[in-house]
């Protein structure tokens, strides 16, 4: 029986991190400069924030937000609608057998930090934290 890859929590391989983090740099160059030949793709800034990569580098998941959060469809939309040729742009920076097929998703990390960063400011939390503080035994 083979092994699975999602049940061992090794986390991701050196190689995939590797090849995670270059899809990620060609695919923001590619989108920084705009040589996709799609108007509505290249008239929006997108940040492509990580890459995932399966454990046998067939597929590639890319994180990815509009500057300023707005149109986030669009951009999706638009990345998808382009996903042939941003697939062959990366696969010419790849050294592997397979071009990974490209999976786009809005990255939801910077709305989890502004909400942790709310929930940490409540009153209620603040309270829990001043209690739980040590206490400075030249203060007493």
């Amino acid at each position: 029986m083979g092994k699975s890859t999602f049940s061992d929590g090794a986390g991701p391989s050196q190689r995939q991190l590797r090849v995670g983090e270059l899809i990620r740099r060609t695919m923001s160059e590619l989108l920084l400069r705009g040589d996709l030949h799609d108007p509505d793709l290249n008239a929006l800034s997108i940040t492509v924030s990580e890459v995932r990569v399966s454990g046998d580098l067939r597929i590639a998941t890319a994180y990815v937000l509009p500057l300023g959060g707005d149109n986030k469809t669009a951009a999706i939309e638009a990345l998808k609608r382009n996903k042939g040729e941003i697939r062959r742009a990366v696969s010419k920076g790849l050294t592997i057998k397979h071009s990974p097929e490209i999976r786009f998703l809005i990255d939801e990390t910077f709305d989890k930090m502004d909400e942790t960063k709310r929930l940490l400011a409540s009153d209620h939390v603040a309270q829990d934290l001043k209690l739980d503080a040590p206490q400075d035994p030249d203060t007493e």
